[in-house]
Parts: structure tokens; C-alpha cells; sequence
């Protein structure tokens, strides 16, 4: 039944039906879970379909089910340079050329990598990119699906079972996938360059697949996951540390660059208080507040105050202490600097004219 599908699939999709293989090769993959050339097979008509990150998964399932296959990673590959995830693929091609070092695809396919990731880099003008020459396999041969990348088209994403979200910090993006009772082992994360791929297959519940290309790009062996009881959370550690406004990478979002410090002009520089305490010249402070307070023009009370504090700072100890004694025990009516008079009698009372003196009794 299984192998009825496969050649089922193999037809549709030489006859340009790539969503029918797609099915096909669903229920086939359904049949014979084990089979690493059906995920393989699979992969390119995802590949045709523009379903780049389910590819990736596919190549991904077949690589694990069969290491020897070098067809799994010219898939992987593929579907990596067009989601420009050149590292990923130049690695996937160097294993496959190992094992098929006379496929010269490999090789040219390498080659377009290592120029991609120098244009990447600054290294080489975008000008003297080579085109990887497209090869062609006879309609009539049906014994695997031809790996040449035509014009696609885009397949509408699966609703989503499970609701996700994401937050970040300046080292990784957390992922949180809102799915409860999930058993581990039914839950399968890929990393990429620059994607995710998540399925999660739980018996009795629709499956779930969350394959976006990423925003930035991230460090695949540094990425983890765990399955909780009620979510399961992915940590995707940064390539840079830059602040991503989205999960999913968009052509109409501009990445955020790094600020560069040290490209900053000496003369551009911010100036920035120093600590050093600066000596402050008290005595001069001093001399200008006097000078303010005797220029000062006063009025009323305030001139009297400060006409007795005048002759209060400027008199002796004995006419302090006699203004003083005088000022308190004649309740404020007398004001005297004569501390020999002052200093061997009590000082009465003396109101001004036409006013009376009163002793409150409490």
C-alpha cells in the first residue's frame, strides 16, 4: 500500500501536482513512518510548495532515519539557501558530498554557499555571484524526485492548534507554546541558521507545526527546550545581540544594527561631570553676601532688625551680654549696650508714651 502511494506520488509530482504528491506522500509517510526516502521525497515537494521550514524538518526526519542517504542532505540544503541560511547548508552539502563525492551538484552548490556567506560578510561584491547551472532529469524517470528549485507556489499555513508567543532578553528569545499534557516524546524541535521547526504529534489531538524563518539569526547548539505540563518553552540563543520586534522574519522590517562605540569621534564624545571635588573659595562667597545684605534697602521692621543686628555684630562681648539681659527682663522694651548699668540691677520694664506695662498672672 505504502509503496502504491510512493509511485502515486513520484507521477504527481512530475506532472507538476506538488500538492497532490504532498498528500500522497503524507499518507504513504502515515503507513511506513520509517521510511527515510519518503521524508526525503516529501521534502522537495515542499520545497516546490515554498513549505521551506517544512522541508527542512523533512530532510531533517530523513537524515535521522537514514545518515547514508546524501540525497537527504542536498534537500536540507536547498531548502536552507533559499531561506539564506548558508551555513547551515554549505554544512548539510559538505556531509552529502562525502557521501556521494561524484555528484558534481555538491560541489557547485558549495561553491554558490561560500560566495554568499562572503557577500554576507563584506567580502565580495554581489556582482560575481555564478549561477548554479540547473540540471535537468528525464519526465520518464521516476525512481526520485529531481532536486532543481523552479518557480513555487506559496502553500496557506495549517491553522495553528496551540496558541504561542514569545519575549526576549539581550542573549536569547524565549518561545512558549501554550499546549497542556504534551508527553516529551511527542514533541520534536529542529533549530536552523535561521529557523525553528517545532511538531508536536500527541495521540487523540490535532498535530501542530510552528516552522517560522526566524527574525534574526540564532546559535543552533546553544538552543534547549522543555516540555512543562501545561507549555512548552524554547530558548533560542542570539547570534547578536540586537532586539528583535518580531518572531518571524519580514522583508519590510529593517534589522536593528549594533552600535558601533568605537567608531564614535573622540571630539563626538559626551563630556560627563567629574568626581573631583572642586575647591570653592568660601571667604569670597562670604564677602559678597555682606556686601549684598549692606547694599539691601529695607523698609519697616525689617530695617529696624536689621539696624539692631548691626549693632549687635559689631559690639563686644560685655554690650552683647547687656542687650541681651536688658532685651529679655524688660520684656522687650529696653535695649541697652552699657553693661555697667545693665549688669548689677534688674532691668524694668518701659513702655513707650501713652502706654501701659501689665504683669500677667498665669
Amino acid at each position: 500500500m505504502a509503496s502504491a502511494l510512493e509511485t502515486k506520488a513520484k507521477e504527481a509530482y512530475f506532472d507538476d501536482h506538488f500538492e497532490l504528491a504532498l498528500d500522497l506522500y503524507s499518507q504513504a509517510i502515515g503507513i511506513n513512518p520509517k521510511k527515510a526516502e519518503l521524508y526525503a521525497d516529501r521534502a522537495q515537494a515542499n520545497i516546490k510548495l515554498n513549505n521551506l521550514p517544512d522541508a527542512v524538518a523533512d530532510a531533517n526526519k530523513a537524515i535521522e532515519l537514514d545518515p547514508s542517504m546524501s540525497k537527504s542532505y542536498l534537500r536540507k540544503a536547498t531548502a536552507c539557501m533559499k531561506l539564506e541560511e548558508y551555513q547551515t547548508a554549505k554544512a548539510a552539502l559538505e556531509t552529502g558530498a562525502a557521501l556521494a563525492p561524484e555528484d558534481s551538484r555538491f560541489s557547485k552548490l558549495i561553491k554558490e554557499c561560500e560566495e554568499r556567506i562572503a557577500e554576507e560578510n563584506g567580502e565580495l561584491p554581489k556582482e560575481t555571484l555564478e549561477e548554479v547551472p540547473t540540471n535537468v532529469v528525464p519526465a520518464k524517470d521516476i525512481s526520485s524526485v529531481q532536486d532543481i528549485p523552479d518557480p513555487m507556489t506559496v502553500a496557506a499555513p495549517p491553522k495553528s492548534t496551540y496558541r504561542h508567543e514569545f519575549y526576549q532578553k539581550p542573549e536569547e528569545v524565549v518561545v512558549t507554546i501554550f499546549a497542556k499534557g504534551i508527553p516529551r516524546e511527542c514533541v520534536k524541535v529542529n533549530y536552523g541558521e535561521q529557523i525553528l521547526s517545532v511538531a508536536v504529534n500527541a495521540p487523540g489531538k490535532d498535530a501542530y507545526h510552528l516552522q517560522p524563518r526566524l527574525f534574526g539569526k540564532i546559535i543552533p547548539d546553544k538552543c534547549r527546550y522543555d516540555v512543562l505540563s501545561n507549555k512548552i518553552e524554547i530558548r533560542l540563543a542570539k547570534a547578536e545581540p540586537i532586539q528583535w520586534t518580531s518572531l518571524e522574519f519580514s522583508m519590510e522590517v529593517a534589522v536593528p544594527q549594533r552600535i558601533n562605540v568605537s567608531s564614535v569621534a573622540a571630539n563626538q564624545r559626551p563630556s560627563y561631570p567629574s568626581s573631583k571635588p572642586k575647591r570653592v573659595d568660601w571667604d569670597k562667597i562670604e564677602a559678597q553676601v555682606k556686601k549684598e545684605e549692606k547694599d539691601e534697602k529695607l523698609d519697616g521692621d525689617a530695617a529696624l532688625n536689621k539696624f539692631f543686628r548691626d549693632i549687635y555684630q559689631d559690639a563686644d562681648e560685655d554690650a552683647r551680654r547687656a542687650m541681651q539681659k536688658s532685651f529679655v527682663e524688660s520684656n522687650g522694651t529696653v535695649l541697652s549696650t552699657n553693661w555697667k548699668e545693665v549688669g548689677v540691677k534688674k532691668v524694668e520694664g518701659s513702655p513707650p508714651d501713652g502706654m501701659e506695662l501689665k504683669k500677667w498672672e498665669y
